[in-house]
């Protein structure tokens, strides 16, 4: 039986760790070509998987980048994953820091899409997944983090409305605490802190990697061409309330 993604074209940000890289794993396996960006090669040994690597808060390797993509036009899915995140107080946010997060979280998701867009409506199919935050909804310490992911759910409902006759849909996935390497810098996994944090969500557990690649892999899944402009909150019900103890 042929897979749905066979033949198709990846590009996911962010894939040599945590969940971009769980979300590289599972296109591989469903098929589908796979364009890893990051800064430094995944180590992913597969036939059907390229890295491109790139620092995509610099502009100009997220130019470089683009120009790339728009040369090879061969992009079916795109997904926006590479992102950071830091515990700033606002009195204490300094230009470099709201220029980094503009650039990774905001700049680089329109660049690339910018890239990707025309091949996709020429062929008639696109899937764009934009990574947020459930911390949109209110996080202290989190101004350009929850800000700029807030403007990539913005972002998304307008390309949705752009891109949807074209065959190309738009989604958005908002994860809660997971545990990559960002979260278990301050919530060590077996910690005490890591136990409180996961006893205040309403699922008295921790997000894992796989739990996001299944959400994106419905949004990318070319069967499901119905659904678009629409944001994920996959949080363990961290999104419910405001005693999510971060």
């Amino acid at each position: 039986m042929t897979q749905p993604y066979e033949g198709r074209t990846a590009l996911v940000t962010g894939a040599s760790v945590g969940i971009g890289r769980a979300i590289a794993e599972e296109l591989l396996e469903q098929g589908a070509h796979v364009l890893a960006v990051s800064r430094r090669p995944t180590g992913i040994d597969h036939p059907r998987l390229t890295d491109l690597c790139a620092d995509l808060s610099d502009p100009a390797a997220t130019a470089a980048l683009a120009d790339t993509l728009r040369a090879r036009g061969d992009v079916d899915i795109l997904v926006n994953n590479a992102g950071i995140v830091r515990n700033t107080p606002l009195e204490d946010v300094s230009e470099q820091e709201f220029d980094t997060f503009v650039n990774l979280h905001m700049r680089a998701a329109l660049l690339l899409a910018q890239a990707v867009v025309p091949g996709m409506k020429t062929r008639g199919f696109g899937r764009i997944v934009n990574m947020s935050t459930r911390a949109i909804v209110g996080l202290q310490n989190r101004t350009v983090y929850a800000g700029t992911k807030a403007a990539l759910i913005a972002m998304t409902r307008t390309w949705a409305l752009e891109f949807g006759p074209f065959g190309v849909t738009v989604n958005a996935i908002a994860p809660g605490p997971v545990l990559t390497d960002m979260l278990t810098a301050d919530f060590p996994e077996e910690s005490e802190k890591a136990a409180k944090l996961a006893a205040s969500l309403p699922t008295r557990r921790l997000g894992r990697a796989d739990d996001i690649q299944r959400a994106t892999l419905f949004f990318t899944d070319p069967r499901n061409s119905w659904v678009t402009g629409q944001t994920l909150f996959v949080c363990g019900g961290a999104s419910l309330g405001a005693s999510v103890a971060l």
